[in-house]
């Protein structure tokens, strides 16, 4: 299992949910962490938490739906000087329960593709060249699972557009030590699930962490958490690199 002590971990929507719970795992095993979320308030608790750890931690805030304010977000990042060798990219947005889903609601799909798909794709390619540079990366991105309800589609078409994105990419970066791989997280409890989901959030980890620390042939691979629950993360991994 690849040693992530110290190197540093950019973690899209850390605040709560997904995001804090992959903060929080990265931090026991003593990665370095950047925090983002849209208010820098956000994340001022969950920034003590992880420093109280050992690790070093800041918070960025950035609204992923709008371009000028990605690219602003990527260029602070890049002021900083820092090798980033892990991203998560686990920001999303829910749009709209749409009952006619046959009534297309073309502001519910421009909002989740700048979120759910365009967001992620760009923050990805902003990192990988500098990971295959560096000769190592790890880059995973949340999906989802939802299927057969198309009135959810403005949310699964952004989804699945990234999935696309991570699949054709990942086979690019064969035979490197940089992969990119996707996570879903299962129907978790959280503000986006809503509280019938059947999951607690806790049980995304350690699948939401594992490809970070798999070896490099884990690449272009969809990661169910909800298969990983139950494990360590040493047991995640090696389950992970065998599969």
């Amino acid at each position: 299992m690849i040693n992530l002590s110290k190197k540093w971990v950019l973690i899209t929507g850390a605040a709560r949910g997904i995001g804090r719970q992959a903060a929080l795992a990265m931090a026991e095993r003593g990665a370095n962490l950047i925090l983002h979320s849209r208010n820098l308030e956000h994340t001022k608790t969950l920034e003590a938490e992880v420093k109280a750890k050992g690790v070093e931690a800041f918070s960025i805030a950035a609204e992923l739906s709008d371009h000028k304010s990605r690219e602003k977000f990527l260029a602070e990042l890049d002021s900083k000087n820092l090798q980033i060798d892990i991203v998560c990219n686990n920001a999303g947005l829910q749009t709209p329960y749409r009952v006619a889903f046959w009534e297309v609601h073309e502001a519910d799909y421009l909002t989740s593709f700048q979120v759910n798909a365009i967001a992620p794709i760009q923050i990805s390619c902003h990192f990988l060249p500098k990971m295959l540079k560096a000769g190592f990366g790890r880059v995973i991105c949340t999906t989802s699972g939802i299927a057969n309800e198309p009135e959810q589609m403005a949310y699964a078409a952004g989804k699945a557009a990234l999935d696309k994105f991570v699949r054709d990419t990942a086979h690019k970066l064969s035979g490197t030590d940089v992969t990119l791989n996707l996570l879903d997280p299962g129907w978790l409890r959280t503000d986006l699930g809503g509280p019938n989901a059947p999951n607690a959030v806790e049980t995304v980890v350690p699948g939401a962490i594992v490809a970070a620390f798999a070896s490099s042939k884990v690449n272009g691979k969809w990661i169910s958490a909800q298969d990983y629950k139950d494990l360590s993360l040493e047991e995640a991994v090696n389950k992970l690199d065998i599969a």
